[in-house]
């Protein structure tokens, strides 16, 4: 117990900088207190004492404003950074080295009673503020999921999902460079550097390339006007600014 213990408080502190010292960690982090809570829940749930289990998970909930079913199963060194409002539900599993902020809903959408209902994290995944991964499907190993997303397919291991729908963004690679490579291994709320939505990145190809095909057509244009061949010009809708629509979009 005080061995395991001792693992979550490093891990927090490893992943805090705002983290003095172990003791600051033990009596001031909700996170820790509610997983703390959970595994009396838990332990209590599977002695089939499921009344008692449920109460404890209430109780963890009103001192930390964090929600824990006691069916869930949390794995080792995870961290609910901030915490309040997270809710796991009871089919869900968190695997190791799993972090977890505020807002965070692992939920279901089933009502089959008996089925596997929530998200399954697998190690070292991250789950941003606000997030809401629902359903029972695998978010892979150090798959990152973005603040305020809405998750309801699986993520592949290594992968970043964001937005609402999520849409999962490129592998993340790690760089040759040591600091970055270090930089990697955490991202803070599930945020990448340079990690920019799909969808943007589509709307600015696409953008360029209408860009790039109007400057062709004034070439054509000036060429054929040159060779003194009349070409009536289309009422113009309007100025096309391919600076300020990549603005819009950003």
């Amino acid at each position: 117990m005080f061995s395991r213990l001792r693992e979550d408080i490093a891990s927090i502190r490893a992943r805090d900088p705002a983290a003095r010292n172990s003791w600051e960690v033990l009596t001031c982090y909700p996170g820790l207190h509610a997983l703390i809570l959970h595994r009396w829940a838990k332990a209590c749930w599977q002695a089939q004492l499921k009344w008692l289990g449920r109460f404890i998970s209430q109780l963890g909930r009103m001192l930390t404003g964090i929600e824990i079913h006691p069916g869930a199963t949390i794995g080792r060194r995870v961290f609910i950074d901030h915490g309040m409002g997270v809710v796991i539900g009871e089919t869900a599993i968190v695997g190791d080295d799993s972090t977890i902020y505020q807002g965070v809903t692992l939920g279901g959408t089933s009502l089959v009673k008996g089925a596997k209902r929530h998200p399954t994290l697998g190690r070292g995944v991250i789950i941003g503020a606000g997030a809401k991964v629902l359903g029972g499907f695998t978010v892979g190993d150090g798959a990152k999921v973005g603040s305020n997303a809405v998750v309801t397919k699986e993520v592949p291991a290594g992968t970043t999902a964001v937005g609402n729908p999520a849409r999962i963004i490129e592998r993340n690679t790690v760089s040759a460079e040591p600091d970055q490579a270090a930089a990697r291994l955490f991202a803070a709320y599930g945020v990448m550097p340079n990690g920019d939505d799909p969808l943007s990145k589509a709307l600015h190809g696409l953008i360029n390339q209408v860009a790039a095909q109007e400057q062709q057509l004034q070439v054509m244009l000036a060429a054929l006007q040159g060779a003194g061949i009349g070409c009536r010009r289309l009422e113009e809708a309007g100025q096309f600014d391919a600076a300020q629509l990549n603005r819009l979009v950003d």
